[in-house]
């Protein structure tokens, strides 16, 4: 089973991070996030990989005809390595002589699992996955199923009022903020982001709590785009906020949803709060619309951002 965060390689020295399920026309979704060169393993911006399929492996780049949207795909037949994220946990746990990082991420999963998550529903992805981790790498943790990441994110948030995690500082969430350049001023970036509990800082290193659903969803139907939208609602259910994409669903008179195909905007609203939200605009086609936020990875002058809370 192949499952978002996982990591395929290919013979042409490609690692792509799968990003859905499931799988379409025989080919795993997923984006090129690392090439083999003569230094060792490189990794690719959007932009970069996006030009590297293009010149040279343009087979996989790929349109979705159900997410309407250009990604990458890989067929199941080109991969020659499968990188999953719990496997190479639990060698990490299994070290003789981790290095620093890894340390790190050991002593993590230690407070974790004092506090009773079950080490055996979780995994670490990014470049600790491949172990092309460097001094400066973030570690990416990642939750297999709902209750083992809302457990771990509340007690992230405990341990943080404990001392024994940091929340983010200032420089940290400036270099966050850069990074995501998103359509959100940096207040407003914070703000959304502080109230979420899926990053903090053990040790100096940021780390971020990443979800991922155990069952494989069903194929999703097919939307069209129709033209761009910008407009306010409420926020009725934000169960699958973490979801990928992550999905709120609605009340207003003529959109049903809003998904977000971009981690900056998980769980960016709870239920009850009134939402300002400016994407594409997609009809299914039994006619039903959603707005669409994120149809780059960088998203750019597309946002969700809370205008009103019930709490406020």
């Amino acid at each position: 089973m192949i499952y978002p965060k996982d990591f395929i390689e290919t013979a042409e020295g490609l690692i792509f991070a799968v990003v859905a399920q499931p799988l379409e026309q025989g080919k795993v979704l997923c984006f090129l996030r690392y090439v083999k060169e003569a230094s060792g393993w490189k990794k690719y911006d959007t932009a970069e990989a996006n030009a590297l399929l293009k010149r040279q492996h343009s087979d996989y780049l790929h349109y979705s005809s159900v997410l309407d949207a250009h990604l990458h795909a890989v067929p199941i037949a080109r991969i020659t390595k499968h990188h999953q994220p719990r496997r190479r946990l639990q060698r990490i746990i299994q070290m003789n002589e981790p290095d620093a990082i890894e340390q790190d991420l050991l002593q993590l999963c230690h407070l974790f699992q004092q506090q009773g998550v079950d080490l055996m529903k979780t995994g670490v992805t990014g470049s600790l996955l491949i172990g092309v981790q460097k001094q400066s790498s973030d570690i990416d943790l990642v939750c297999y199923g709902r209750d083992v990441f809302n457990e771990a994110r509340a007690i992230t948030r405990e341990l943080i009022r404990l001392g024994h995690l940091q929340e983010l500082n200032d420089d940290d969430w400036e270099q966050a903020f850069q990074r995501r350049s998103c359509a959100l001023s940096y207040g407003e970036y914070v703000w959304h982001e502080r109230r979420k509990y899926n990053k903090a800082i053990i040790n100096g290193r940021k780390f971020d709590l990443n979800f991922v659903e155990n069952e494989v969803k069903p194929a999703s139907v097919n939307y069209q785009k129709c033209g761009t939208a910008t407009l306010q609602c409420k926020i009725t259910d934000a169960t699958r906020a973490f979801d990928y994409p992550a999905e709120f669903k609605v009340d207003h008179e003529h959109i049903d949803t809003i998904v977000s195909f971009t981690a900056t905007y998980t769980v960016q609203a709870l239920g009850g709060e009134t939402v300002e939200v400016s994407g594409l605009l997609e009809q299914m086609d039994q006619g039903s619309r959603r707005i669409v936020v994120g149809s780059s990875r960088e998203a750019h002058g597309e946002y969700i951002k809370v205008i009103q809370s019930p709490d406020a």
